[in-house]
């Protein structure tokens, strides 16, 4: 007995509630607020990116956002995601100028927030597929209600693939510097967050010893943002661009930074720097600000507990 075969205004129906459908299955296909009092812990170390598996007792390489440095939070949100205190959860704006920059065969961006960033390294995989990214998008905008913009951030820097094998701001302060992430500078931090886009390969320079020029107009275009979303003091980014780090060579710093380099990371040349500073940052920026001036305070103040509890 032959099966009747579908009409095709039977068809269209079916697809419709599958189209229908889909963004509600999304939604509901992980549980995000369990971030709210539970942290990733990684069950398979032979996997090639972590596994998480989510439980109340606090990571052995966990940092609270509390006692991350402010330069290396702000050096990683100014060059992931300038955004992030004001989205919710997808940059509309970033999103139109990747596809305009695809659709006119330039070199594009890559527009995902870091809201995006955490779900797809704690609650998804790797793969890059439209399933996967649907799935990123619709979740993003679920763990924003679900959670806040601190917590967002504070899982997002304990997770983030920083180098070959490193996960966390607390494995890489330690493999780059010997430090705790609370005692990051300036170009320490920007060195980190230079790292993010793609950590294996930026690694080259740590490896090296020595910058590679993209990886030192990058850094130094991580400073200036920094300095316009006064982050750091004029004072302080002169201090800054002068540092070197401990492992670096001297002799890779040339006399000239690649500024063709520095203009398209910075849409413009850093001589467009106000002399008075930055841009008016936003509101939701201000308050992120002024919220971190307070705990730096008592991060001073708490310095020793914080070395003897490393």
């Amino acid at each position: 007995m032959k099966r009747p075969k579908l009409k095709k205004h039977q068809i269209v129906f079916l697809g419709i509630v599958l189209i229908l459908c889909l963004p509600v299955y999304l939604f509901f296909s992980h549980d995000v607020s369990v971030l709210k009092d539970r942290y990733p812990h990684d069950v398979d170390k032979k996997a090639y990116f972590p596994v998480y598996e989510f439980r109340k007792e606090v990571p052995r390489n966990w940092t609270r956002l509390k006692r991350i440095s402010t330069y290396a939070r702000w050096a990683i949100i100014l060059s992931e995601d300038w955004g992030f205190y004001q989205h919710q959860g997808i940059d509309v704006e970033q999103v139109k100028i990747a596809l305009n920059e695809m659709a006119s065969d330039k070199r594009y961006r890559g527009a995902s927030t870091i809201t995006q960033q955490m779900v797809k390294n704690v609650f998804l995989t790797q793969s890059r597929t439209l399933w996967r990214k649907l799935n990123e998008i619709i979740l993003a905008r679920k763990v924003e209600r679900a959670i806040g913009k601190d917590r967002i951030l504070e899982v997002y820097l304990n997770c983030i693939e920083m180098g070959p094998n490193i996960f966390g701001i607390t494995q890489a302060a330690r493999h780059y510097f010997q430090k705790h992430p609370s005692e990051l500078r300036p170009r320490e931090a920007a060195f980190i967050a230079m790292l993010l886009p793609s950590p294996k390969r930026y690694y080259s320079s740590f490896k090296a010893k020595k910058l590679t020029p993209f990886a030192l107009s990058r850094v130094n275009a991580i400073l200036i943002k920094m300095r316009m979303a006064h982050i750091l003091t004029p004072e302080e980014y002169e201090v800054a661009k002068r540092e070197r780090y401990a492992w670096e060579k001297y002799d890779s710093i040339p006399e000239d930074l690649p500024s063709e380099i520095m203009e398209d990371m910075l849409g413009g040349t850093p001589e467009d720097l106000p002399e008075e500073g930055a841009p008016e940052v936003s509101d939701e920026v201000s308050q992120a600000l002024e919220s971190d001036r307070g705990d730096n305070v008592r991060e001073v103040e708490g310095a020793d507990v914080v070395r003897e509890h490393r």
